[in-house]
């Protein structure tokens, strides 16, 4: 079920029941890709929570911004990742 918490600046009204294809992709609703300036190839931090799963944009890193090794690591997987989507 995809919702919205009230806290976020909306009614919490449901927007849609995406269903979960091959590869485990999902699709966001419009409405809330808009709102949240979720394009084609923006990147998504995901973390478990106990009410499910949260989906929210990764703040963007600045040129000659130094990073922890894990987030370093994690740059190296997406990008390893989009080569092999784009191969």
């Amino acid at each position: 079920m995809c919702k919205v918490r009230p806290d976020h600046g909306t009614t919490g009204r449901k927007l849609s029941n995406p269903k979960v294809k091959r590869k485990g992709q999902v699709t966001i609703p419009l409405e809330l890709r808009e709102r949240f300036k979720i394009k084609e190839g923006s990147v998504l931090e995901v973390e478990a929570r106990e009410q499910g799963i949260l989906l929210k944009p990764a703040a963007p890193l600045e040129a000659g911004a130094v990073v922890g090794e894990e987030a370093f690591k994690k740059i190296l997987r997406d990008l390893e990742s989009l080569r092999k989507k784009w191969r």
